[in-house]
């Protein structure tokens, strides 16, 4: 792949240069912290790429790739990258066509493009690479440029990895925890009651009803704070269209304690009063209320029996419906004030609408491209629909949202992507050349960094 492939002008190229210069703040990913923490060398491009990237996975399922060559325990990673690159040949367009070859010229200074004929001279120069540099979580991490990094983790989480992390002065990347509240909401799933024990049980609240709930979660925000947590992210499939009171949503919440049925109305109106409850904290802890909408978790039923949560049958959902959100934003602005509130939707045709609502609130904003979205094409829609709905000067910019150590080469897609569209606006007039450094500075850095402090 050609270097800045992305940039078409001479603006966006000065004003690449800036953004690629700019230390990355990785707000929302999936990284393990127990891999930073140990940090162990990886043994070959096929573990990097391929041993839990549904991303990767999904692509070679599209091309008609065997199971066997996907997730099997029986094929090797030599075995599983040859087919991946097969998959990758002919996938133009894909983000991961991008994605892939960036990774490769920026971490093993590859700039041969992966395809069946070039896959085992690729596989035997990038490992020898990793062999010769000893690459790893941290050294990955280092070489990235990376000042921040946003772990996701669920409210019971024991943070050990983290106390560690926090403890080694060698690590000067800050790795903080994110409160992840998805299994605490998603209160109709198989083993609901076993994992409300263990809240009651790592809160020091037995957890009974509705009031002694609300005390666990707070009890569990104050460890995580202590913890160094600046960002909560809730992303379950359902969005509540209704908010219902203290005691109605105790009498559900008992029933679900005690095994029985509840309807979808009485469900959404019980999530309804926790995103108020959850959101109130996070205003009084100066936190960054992530909510990512519009997904269907585990499509294939099969598959996800199989192999678990996150093996690449996840898919766009419904869009969420627009008053209900803008009820929700507007009874917990009234309760407690607005936390800083970062919305994502799955579903494009959510976007322009979620733009619009976020700025008719206070500390609202509408986040990056998220996932089936963080294409070219999505991060480009992203931008523009920002910058006419609401105001591109307060975005975020990007983040990982994964669970590779190589997936850092997206920050620089998008940077990429984001000079180039600039610098279109600043040749044709559209926008004062002397504020696009700046502009660029503020959404690829400086907003996010300044609101994490």
């Amino acid at each position: 792949m050609k270097q800045m492939a992305f940039i078409t002008n001479s603006v966006s190229k000065k004003l690449y240069r800036t953004a690629k210069a700019l230390p990355i703040v990785d707000y929302h990913c999936h990284l393990s912290p127990k891999e930073i923490y140990e940090d162990h060398p990886f043994s070959n491009i096929g573990e990097i790429w391929l041993s839990g990237d549904h991303y990767k996975w999904r692509l070679m399922r599209t091309a008609g790739i065997d199971e066997a060559y996907i997730t099997g325990k029986e094929t090797s990673y030599k075995e599983k990258f040859l087919k991946y690159a097969e998959a990758l040949e002919f996938a133009a367009g894909h983000p991961l066509y991008h994605w892939s070859h960036m990774e490769l010229a920026k971490y093993f200074g590859i700039h041969t493009p992966l395809n069946k004929a070039s896959a085992e001279a690729i596989w035997d120069e990038a490992n020898a690479h990793i062999a010769k540099t000893g690459m790893s979580p941290r050294k990955l991490i280092a070489q990235s440029n990376v000042a921040i990094i946003c772990t996701t983790d669920d409210i019971i989480d024991d943070l050990s990895w983290h106390e560690r992390i926090a403890a080694d002065t060698t690590i000067t990347t800050r790795v903080l925890p994110s409160f992840r509240t998805d299994n605490v909401m998603l209160m109709r799933r198989e083993g609901y009651v076993d994992y409300i024990q263990k809240l009651s049980a790592v809160s020091g609240v037995e957890v009974v009803d509705l009031r002694t709930l609300k005390q666990a979660i707070a009890n569990r925000l104050d460890f995580f704070v202590d913890h160094g947590c600046r960002c909560s992210d809730v992303g379950i499939p359902t969005f509540p269209n209704r908010i219902a009171d203290d005691t109605e949503s105790n009498e559900v919440f008992r029933s679900i304690l005690a095994g029985k049925l509840i309807s979808d109305d009485e469900y959404g109106g019980l999530i309804g009063n926790l995103y108020v409850y959850v959101n109130g904290l996070y205003k009084e802890k100066n936190m960054i209320s992530q909510w990512h909408l519009a997904v269907v978790r585990n499509a294939n039923s099969i598959l996800a029996e199989q192999l678990g949560a996150d093996c690449g049958v996840d898919c766009v959902g419904n869009t969420v419906d627009g008053n209900a959100l803008i009820r929700m934003l507007d009874a917990i602005n009234v309760r407690s004030g607005l936390p800083k509130v970062v919305i994502y939707s799955l579903n494009e045709a959510n976007i322009a609408q979620i733009a619009c609502i976020t700025a008719a609130f206070p500390n609202v904003r509408a986040g990056a491209a998220w996932w089936f979205c963080d294409h070219k094409r999505g991060i480009e829609d992203e931008i523009k629909t920002i910058s006419e709905n609401a105001s591109l000067g307060s975005f975020y910019g990007m983040l990982t949202d994964s669970r590779s150590f190589l997936s850092y080469a997206r920050h620089d897609y998008f940077r990429q992507i984001l000079c180039n569209l600039i610098g279109e606006w600043v040749q044709r007039g559209e926008y004062d050349g002397a504020s696009a450094k700046r502009l660029v500075t503020k959404i690829c850095y400086m907003n996010i960094k300044e609101d994490l402090v």
